[in-house]
C-alpha cells in the first residue's frame, strides 16, 4: 500500500509539473517575449533572389566567400551557384540519385519510398584545394565521393559512407574535415548506437559503448573547431579541440523534476590517438557536460537543442556559442535564445565528474580521488616535459578512470545566467550570427533566426537582450527552415529550405522612410543620413550619419519630417473614420484634437480607437478640428497623419458611386503593414454608413430597443403555439380532404382565424407542417414571401401547413373549398398591434457598438407581421430616405465612412 501510494503521489506530482510546463510559455516574463518590430510579408521582400529546381530538400550547404560560390546539397543533386546572386542561370549541378536496384531494395526493408528511398545529401565540405567531399544516404545505404571543383563532376567511384553518413534524412548529424581529416557525429546504423568518430586517415577513434556507454540516444545538432592553441603558452594546452553539440537521455539523478533529455556539449582533442592497451581506437579526451538555457525564476527549462552557432572571437578565450533551445513537449511551440562562453564551457570540464557506481541508470557526483595527469586532458606542454608525448603514453589508471567517467557534475550556465530571447508560439530551427561594427564604435552581434514556417527573424543583441528589428515572410508556404549561412561580402544571408534557397541582403535600409524610423530599427547597418536611411557600409563619409542602436530614441530630435495633412467635411449625425496606418509592431497609436489628448472612448464618449484609426460616432459640430495621429514609440511621439475635420449641417447628399469590391476590416485583427501605401484610394463604405440613424437607435435607447425586440419574439412563439394547438385540433376532426393553409400564421391574429375556418366532418386528414426561413437583406427587401391585393399569399411565412396525403371516399362530394381570406387593406392603420398590443414598427437591422465592433440584427420575415398594418421593410425605406450623408469635398483624398 505505501509504494502505491509513493508511485500515486510520484505520477501526480509529474502531472502538475507537466501541466505548469506546458502552461508556462503563455505566460512569459515581458522583457523576454519579445515582439518583431517590423513584418515584412513575401510580396514585400526587396533585393530577394531564389533558386528552385526538380529537386526537394536542400538542407545542405557550403559557402566559400573567396570563390563567390555556394554549395548546396539536395535530394539527387549537388549545385554550384554564384554566391553574388543564386538566380542566374550560371548553376552548376551534379545529378546524383540512388540506383533504381537500390531503391527497390529500401522498399523492401520497410521504408518510405516517397521520402526515405532517396539520396539525400548530408555532408559537403571541402576536401582540399582541388577537390571537396560529399556524402548522401543513397537510400539507405549511405555513400560518399569526391567532386572535382573545376569542372564540378564526381571524381571517383563512390565509396561506403556507413562509417560516415546517417542512414536515413532526419537522423541527427554534424560532420566536418581537419587537416584532411573526417570528423563526425552520427547513428550510423539502423539498430547501432550513436557514436562521434574520427573515419580517416589512420588512427580511427570513436566513442566507447561498454561498460559504460558515452552517448545515450543523442541528437547531433552542430559541431566545431576551436584552435585554442593559438597564442598558448606552456602547460595552458597546445591542442586544438573539436566540440559537438547534442541532445540525449538525461542520466544526472537530482533531487527535484527531471527531463527526460537534456543538451550536451561533448569535447575531444584533435591530437588524441587513443590508448595503448586500455581504450584502444577510443577516445582518451572524450568528455561531455550539461548545458542550461532556463528561467531560473521560474524554474522552467529549456532542455532540448536545436541549433548551435560558433562566433570565433578575437582570440580563442573569446569563442561564444548562441544556441537554439525548445521545449521537450512537442505539442507546445515556443523557443529560446542562450549564448555560452568558451571559459564557461573549460570551468565545466575542469570541474568534480559524475560516476555510475552500480551499473543502473542514474549518476551522482564523484567524490573520490581523481588520477594525475587529469583524465581527459589534451596533451600539453607540461605533459610532454614530463614524457608524456601521446595519448598512448597515458598511464592505464588514467585512461580506466576516463572510461568510467565522461559525464561533468558541473553545468555550463549561459551568459547573465538566463536567456537573450524568449519567444513563445514560435520553433525556431537554424541560426547564423554577424558581427557589425556600429558608429558608436562598438561591435554588435546580429542574429539571423529561421522559423519551422519559413519566416526569418533578424535580432542585435543589446546589454545581453535581443531586440528582433524584423520579421521576414521568406516563403508563402510554410515549411521549416533547413539551413542559413552569412556571407559579409556578398552582404547576404541564404537560406535553405525543403523547396529552395533564397538570398536576402542582410540589411534593407530603404524600408524605413523617415528618420525616427530608421532610428527606432536599431538596426547596426542602417543609419540616418538627413535625406534617407542608408547602409553605413555603403558611406564613405560616415560623420553625419544618424544612429542610435543602444537605446533607439536619440538624433531625430532636430529633424523635421513631413506630416500628411488631409481634409474631411461631413454631414452632423454621420459616422467618420479616420484612418492611421501604423508600420511598427511595437508602436502604438495617440490621437489629439487641437493639440488636446483624447480622453476615454467609452460607449457615450463618441469616439472609438482601433487599429485601423479613429472613428467618429453621429459627428456634432463641436467635433469639428484638427485630428493628428502619433506614433508613441520608446516614448516619443511621432506624428503620422492630419485631419481637418469640418462638421457642417447644410451638406447635401452625394451622387451615387459604384460599390468598391473590396475588402476591408474595420477595427479588426490583422498584422502591421510592412511598407506605407497609399490611403488616396477610396475606401469603400462601413457598415454603419449603410445603417439608418435614429434616435431609436442611439446608445440612450438600446437597452428598450432588445427588450421590446425579445417582447416580440416571444409574443410570436405565443402565436405558433397557438396555431399548433388549432393544427392538433383539426387533425382530431378525421378531416378527409387535402387543405393548406396558406397564410402566415405567425402575423394574422389567432382569433380571427379561428373565427373563419370550418369545422369539418371527414376523418383520416393528413397534413404537414413545415418551418419556412425567410430571407431579407439590409434594405428590408424580403424573399421567400410576396403578397397581392388580391388576396392571394404565395410561399414563405414563418409556418406552412403543405397538403398531405389523405383518404377520400368514393360516394363523397369533393372537399369544400378554402375558407377565404380577409381582404387586404387599401389603407393600413399608422400602428400596426401585435396580439399583445406591442407596436410593430421597428426596422428589421439595428446597430449596436460592442467595444471596436459592429453588430447587425435581423430579424426575419418582416412581412408576416400582420396583412392589417405597414410591413417593417415599409418602415425602413421610410427611414432610409430620411438618412443623413457624408458630403465628400470635390477632390477628396479618402472616401468617408
Amino acid at each position: 500500500m505505501q509504494g502505491a501510494g509513493s508511485s500515486a503521489a510520484r505520477l501526480l506530482l509529474l502531472s502538475c509539473c507537466v501541466c505548469a510546463a506546458a502552461g508556462y510559455p503563455f505566460r512569459p516574463p515581458l522583457d523576454l517575449d519579445v515582439t518583431p518590430r517590423i513584418t515584412v510579408l513575401s510580396s514585400g521582400l526587396q533585393g530577394c533572389r531564389r533558386f528552385q529546381s526538380s529537386a526537394v530538400n536542400y538542407s545542405t550547404m557550403l559557402l566559400e566567400a573567396d570563390s563567390e560560390r555556394l554549395y548546396v546539397g539536395a535530394r539527387g543533386a549537388v549545385f554550384a551557384l554564384n554566391a553574388s546572386d543564386i538566380s542566374a542561370g550560371s548553376a552548376l549541378t551534379i545529378e546524383w540519385e540512388a540506383s533504381s536496384e537500390q531503391k527497390l531494395e529500401c522498399m523492401l526493408k520497410g521504408k518510405d519510398n516517397k521520402t526515405d528511398c532517396f539520396n539525400h545529401i548530408r555532408f559537403l565540405q571541402r576536401f582540399n584545394s582541388t577537390h571537396l567531399y560529399v556524402c548522401g544516404t543513397y537510400a539507405f545505404r549511405p555513400l560518399c565521393a569526391y567532386i572535382n571543383e573545376e569542372r564540378f563532376v564526381i571524381s571517383s567511384q563512390p565509396e561506403d559512407g556507413k562509417d560516415k553518413c546517417p542512414y536515413g534524412p532526419t537522423m541527427g548529424y554534424t560532420g566536418l574535415i581537419i587537416d584532411q581529416q573526417m570528423y563526425t557525429a552520427a547513428q550510423y546504423s539502423f539498430r547501432g548506437f550513436p557514436d562521434i568518430r574520427r573515419n580517416s586517415p589512420f588512427p580511427t577513434l570513436k566513442t566507447e559503448d561498454a561498460p559504460t556507454r558515452w552517448l545515450n540516444e543523442a541528437d547531433f545538432v552542430g559541431s566545431a573547431l576551436v584552435k585554442e592553441s593559438l597564442g598558448s603558452s606552456g602547460g595552458s594546452g597546445t591542442d586544438d579541440k573539436i566540440y559537438f553539440f547534442f541532445t540525449e537521455k538525461s542520466q544526472e539523478q537530482t533531487t527535484t523534476y527531471s527531463h527526460s533529455r537534456v543538451a550536451r556539449v561533448a569535447r575531444v582533442c584533435k591530437g588524441d590517438r587513443g590508448g595503448q592497451f586500455t581504450l584502444q581506437k577510443r577516445w582518451t579526451s572524450f568528455l561531455k557536460a550539461r548545458l542550461t538555457c532556463s528561467l531560473p525564476e521560474y524554474d522552467f527549462h529549456f532542455n532540448v537543442l536545436r541549433s548551435m552557432f560558433v562566433m570565433p572571437g578575437q582570440a580563442p578565450q573569446e569563442t561564444l556559442f548562441y544556441g537554439i533551445f525548445g521545449l521537450e513537449w512537442k505539442n507546445v511551440k515556443a523557443s529560446a535564445v542562450c549564448r555560452f562562453s568558451l571559459s564557461e564551457v573549460q570551468e565545466a570540464f575542469q570541474g568534480p565528474y559524475m560516476e555510475n557506481q552500480d551499473s543502473g541508470s542514474k549518476w551522482k557526483e564523484y567524490t573520490g580521488k581523481i588520477p594525475d595527469p587529469r583524465p581527459g586532458t589534451c596533451i600539453t606542454d607540461a605533459l610532454r616535459a614530463r614524457g608524456i608525448n601521446v595519448s598512448t603514453a597515458l598511464p592505464d589508471d588514467v585512461l580506466d578512470f576516463v572510461r568510467r567517467h565522461p559525464l561533468m557534475s558541473q553545468q555550463v550556465q549561459p551568459s547573465d545566467r538566463r536567456p537573450l530571447l524568449f519567444r513563445r508560439t514560435t520553433d525556431y530551427t537554424h541560426m547564423a550570427v554577424q558581427m557589425v561594427q556600429g558608429l558608436d564604435g562598438q561591435t554588435y552581434h546580429v542574429l539571423y533566426m529561421g522559423t519551422d514556417e519559413g519566416w526569418l527573424h533578424k535580432a542585435v543583441e543589446v546589454e545581453g537582450q535581443l531586440h528582433i528589428i524584423e520579421e521576414l515572410q521568406v516563403f508563402e508556404e510554410p515549411q521549416p527552415v533547413n539551413n542559413l549561412q552569412i556571407s559579409a561580402k556578398q552582404m547576404s544571408v541564404y537560406v535553405g529550405s525543403p523547396s529552395g534557397v533564397v538570398q536576402l541582403p542582410l540589411s534593407y535600409c530603404g524600408r524605413y522612410t523617415s528618420c525616427y524610423d530608421c532610428i527606432f530599427a536599431r538596426d547596426p547597418n542602417c543609419a540616418w543620413s538627413g535625406v534617407q536611411c542608408v547602409d553605413i557600409m555603403s558611406q564613405a563619409e560616415r560623420s553625419t550619419l544618424i544612429q542610435d542602436v543602444q537605446h533607439g530614441s536619440k538624433g531625430c530630435e532636430n529633424t523635421q519630417d513631413d506630416v500628411a495633412l488631409r481634409s474631411r467635411s461631413v454631414r452632423v449625425g454621420d459616422d467618420v473614420l479616420l484612418q492611421c496606418e501604423l508600420s511598427s509592431n511595437l508602436a502604438t497609436p495617440l490621437w489629439t484634437l487641437d493639440d488636446s489628448e483624447l480622453q476615454g472612448y467609452g460607449l457615450n464618449s463618441g469616439f472609438r480607437t482601433g487599429t485601423d484609426g479613429l472613428l467618429i460616432i453621429e459627428a456634432r459640430q463641436d467635433q469639428s478640428g484638427l485630428y493628428t495621429c502619433y506614433a508613441v514609440e520608446n516614448s516619443i511621439k511621432v506624428p503620422i497623419v492630419t485631419y481637418n475635420v469640418t462638421i457642417r449641417l447644410d451638406l447635401p447628399p452625394p451622387p451615387p458611386v459604384e460599390p468598391i469590391e473590396d475588402s476591408y476590416s474595420l477595427f479588426g485583427t490583422m498584422p502591421a503593414p510592412t511598407e506605407h501605401y497609399s490611403t488616396e484610394r477610396p475606401l469603400p463604405p462601413s457598415p454603419a454608413s449603410l445603417l439608418p440613424h435614429s434616435e431609436l437607435l442611439s446608445p440612450r435607447n438600446m437597452e428598450a430597443m432588445y427588450l421590446s425586440l425579445i417582447t416580440i419574439l416571444g409574443a410570436l412563439c405565443v402565436v405558433l403555439t397557438v396555431v399548433l394547438v388549432y393544427v392538433g385540433f383539426c387533425l382530431r376532426l378525421g378531416n378527409r380532404g387535402k387543405y393548406s393553409l396558406r397564410a402566415a400564421a405567425a402575423a394574422y391574429p389567432v382569433h380571427k382565424r379561428h373565427n373563419r375556418n370550418r369545422k369539418q366532418s371527414r376523418n383520416s386528414a393528413h397534413m404537414e407542417l413545415k418551418t419556412i426561413s425567410s430571407h431579407c437583406n439590409g434594405n428590408g427587401i424580403c424573399n421567400g414571401v410576396s403578397k397581392h391585393h388580391n388576396g392571394d399569399i404565395q410561399e414563405g411565412g414563418f409556418l406552412q401547413i403543405v397538403p398531405g396525403e389523405g383518404h377520400t371516399s368514393a360516394n363523397k362530394g369533393p372537399p369544400p373549398p378554402a375558407p377565404p381570406l380577409p381582404p387586404t387593406p387599401q389603407h393600413p392603420s399608422p400602428e400596426c398591434e401585435f396580439p399583445n398590443g406591442l407596436s410593430a414598427t421597428l426596422p428589421n437591422v439595428l446597430r449596436r457598438m460592442n467595444g471596436n465592433s459592429y453588430v447587425l440584427l435581423r430579424q426575419s420575415d418582416s412581412e408576416n407581421t400582420s396583412p392589417l398594418c405597414y410591413s417593417f421593410a415599409e418602415e425602413l425605406n421610410k427611414i432610409l430616405e430620411k438618412r443623413k450623408h457624408t458630403q465628400l469635398l470635390p477632390r477628396p483624398d479618402e472616401s468617408s465612412v
